[in-house]
């Protein structure tokens, strides 16, 4: 079993910036992947970035030279830096981990975008 801790998130204004990190304890072995969806009210949940266990990283085109996501082996962190935010980055984000055929989930934190 693998858990998620989230932290990060809150209210910032366009344009600004904000890190978002995510824990993972238990059975590390197995992951191979870790990264970041969000959902915003009414919408679907999409993928914003992730990085492989070889930190090989990929992006949203929505996010992409905006965000950078990157992951601390030692600490078993992975980390959303995400600069430049727009109202439309606004969502609930969650932290993910794919272990084989596995998923898992952390909490979500939200972030709001907004003047």
């Amino acid at each position: 079993q693998i858990q998620l801790g989230q932290k990060g998130g809150g209210l910032v204004q366009p344009g600004g910036s904000l890190r978002l990190s995510c824990q993972a304890s238990g059975t590390m072995n197995n992951i191979d992947v870790m990264g970041w969806h969000r959902q915003a009210p009414g919408k679907e949940m999409e993928f914003v970035a992730a990085i492989t266990k070889a930190h090989v990283t990929n992006y949203a085109d929505s996010v992409q030279g905006r965000f950078a996501v990157s992951l601390d082996d030692i600490e078993n962190t992975v980390y959303l830096q995400m600069n430049y935010l727009k109202p439309e980055d606004s969502a609930v984000y969650f932290c993910a981990a794919m272990a084989g055929d596995d998923y898992y989930w952390g909490q979500g934190t939200q972030v709001t975008v907004s003047s």
